[in-house]
């Protein structure tokens, strides 16, 4: 029995059929346990929505130069929701009350969520802290399972990525 490489097109549909279901569920979750998403949370979830469209468009347009483009951004986005999610994950280890993520002077990711938060607020508005782990699932707050699916998006761009290269084994 030979086991076959899935096929890139197949790949980033999963990414972006996976991280849809992630949207979608964070949405549901939100709603239905009146939790409270802060402003890394949020943009967790925006990127979760960006990587859900270049994953589409990967799978789309694969073989094409947009295709290619869509599925190269898809790597430094998913470091970067890692590393947001590492982040929040880190300020939920903390003894309560001992670290806020609230600044004196807010970040990029502070006033983008706010701006979007103003302009979607069903979408995009931040209510709870960062420090906060509101939900434990199997023992991991949202935001470790918010590391888990972005390293998994990473694995999942770096095989479709290597899956299309010229000239690979077949």
């Amino acid at each position: 029995m030979v086991l076959r490489t899935p096929r890139p097109p197949l790949l980033w549909a999963l990414l972006a059929a996976g991280c849809f279901a992630l949207v979608i569920g964070s949405f549901g979750l939100t709603a239905r346990l009146d939790l409270h998403p802060c402003h890394l949370c949020i943009f967790q979830r925006l990127l979760f929505m960006v990587l859900a469209i270049l994953g589409a468009l990967a799978a789309w347009r694969a073989g094409r130069p947009s295709g290619r483009l869509a599925g190269l951004a898809i790597p430094p986005l998913a470091l970067w929701g890692a590393g947001v999610a590492t982040y929040q994950s880190w300020l939920q280890a903390q003894p309560p009350g001992s670290i806020s993520c609230m600044a004196a002077e807010p970040g990029l990711i502070e006033r983008l969520v706010e701006w979007l938060g103003q302009r979607l607020p069903e979408l995009f508005l931040a209510t709870g802290f960062c420090e906060e782990a509101e939900l434990i699932i199997l023992g991991m707050t949202l935001a470790n399972w918010a590391l888990v699916a972005f390293l998994a998006c990473l694995i999942t761009a770096a095989w479709a990525l290597l899956a299309a290269r010229p000239g690979r084994l077949r």
